[in-house]
């Protein structure tokens, strides 16, 4: 059953919890994601503020982008002990907690470090919590396309915090900006607890499980399904960020100047927002088989035709490959529930986003050391190509996604 045909046959008061769980996780997920990135335009400000090297402000990132990532599991099941809406309140005021006392102690460099760890760890408990909420609200495979919303919510975040930050820090003090940031995420825990029902499930209701194909665990045609899914996840995060690092030297070198790359990345990051929001949907609506081989391929045509094109074309096709480099994910984060059983949810989560994010940080490394032996286009040919090694475990998830797809 679609998701609109799912709205049409519920009665009000069903239509608008889940809405309301949706509208409250999206608006989070838009912070906290806005919280990770804008650690980028304070990087310059700490360099100069603490004298820092380029080696200690990559730890700095570090610090938070860790956190986060290495308690998404644990995060994942103390929310099941103690409530997803109060877990999800706790880690919003922690991490804004965190940047208000940034900006309102004059901490030190020591302090600074601190505070970043307790920072990312509050910010670990909103993907696995959010996406198991809106997982439960729309069970099956109805949530696809409301994950795909869900996703499509961050980055909305990761434009708009980060510039909001910028424009702060134009016309205060960093540390009063920061106050600002951080009293935000302590509102918005607050708005938490009151808009999110405080019984807000972490799973679907034990009949929708049960009406779900698929849905047991004991069924063999599951058995491999989520361990495929994560496969694809790690080499699609590890190709978005990989071929992200290598852009900006890519168009330098066909004659892009800094306000140019600076539109470029604009451009890349708009058609991923897009295609966030709009593979998801499709995703629903055609299935993750024929979304995930029509963005993945996309994908790579789109890396090598940029790196063939002259500058104007390589520009005009920026878009088109945000969309294909974004759009699986909406996909993949939509299928973690239909292959997992339901008192699962938060781990597969947490587990999914661990291995997304680790991949992610770690694919820039690898392909930089290609760089360095076989310079940035060849580099980027070897993104394109790592690319392509999705689809054999795509094409195997077939059995898991059957009757679903």
């Amino acid at each position: 059953m679609s998701f609109i045909a799912q709205i049409g046959r519920a009665g009000p008061a069903q239509r608008s919890e889940p809405r309301r769980i949706l509208a409250v996780t999206c608006g989070v997920h838009a912070l906290h994601d806005g919280f990770t990135d804008l650690i980028y335009v304070l990087l310059p400000v700490w360099q100069s503020e603490f004298a820092l090297s380029y080696a200690a402000l990559g730890v700095l990132r570090m610090l938070f982008a860790g956190a986060m990532a290495g308690l998404q599991v644990p995060m994942s099941l103390l929310g099941k002990r103690i409530g997803g809406p109060l877990l999800l309140a706790l880690g919003t005021a922690t991490a804004g907690g965190a940047y208000l006392a940034i900006g309102l102690t004059g901490a030190s460099f020591t302090l600074l470090v601190i505070a970043l760890l307790i920072g990312g760890m509050g910010a670990a408990t909103q993907h696995p919590i959010g996406s198991s909420l809106v997982a439960a609200a729309y069970p099956g495979k109805g949530g696809r396309g409301p994950l795909g919303t869900y996703n499509f919510a961050g980055d909305v975040g990761k434009m708009a915090l980060p510039a909001a930050t910028a424009w702060l820090i134009g016309v205060m003090p960093w540390r009063s900006a920061l106050g600002v940031i951080g009293t935000l995420g302590l509102v918005t825990a607050v708005l938490i607890l009151v808009l999110l029902p405080h019984n807000a499930r972490l799973a679907p209701k034990p009949e929708a499980e049960q009406a779900r194909p698929g849905a047991t665990a004991t069924q063999p045609r599951q058995r491999y399904g989520f361990p495929l899914l994560l496969v694809i996840g790690v080499l699609d995060s590890g190709t978005r960020m990989g071929f992200l690092a290598f852009l900006p030297f890519i168009l330098k070198a066909k004659g892009a100047d800094t306000p140019m790359i600076g539109v470029a990345l604009t451009l890349i990051f708009g058609g991923g927002a897009a295609g966030k929001l709009a593979c998801g949907w499709l995703g629903a609506r055609f299935g993750v088989l024929r979304t995930v081989f029509l963005t993945e391929l996309g994908t790579a045509l789109g890396i090598a035709v940029l790196a063939l094109s002259p500058l104007a074309i390589g520009l005009a096709c920026l878009p088109v490959v945000g969309v294909a480099l974004n759009g699986t994910s909406s996909v993949l984060y939509g299928t973690v529930p239909e292959l997992v059983p339901s008192d699962r949810h938060e781990q597969s989560f947490g587990l999914f986003y661990t291995g997304t994010i680790g991949g992610g940080a770690i694919a820039p490394l690898l392909y930089g050391i290609a760089g360095d032996a076989f310079g940035p286009t060849h580099a980027v040919y070897l993104v394109a190509a790592v690319c392509l090694l999705t689809l054999p475990p795509a094409w195997a998830l077939r059995p898991s996604l059957a009757g679903q797809s």
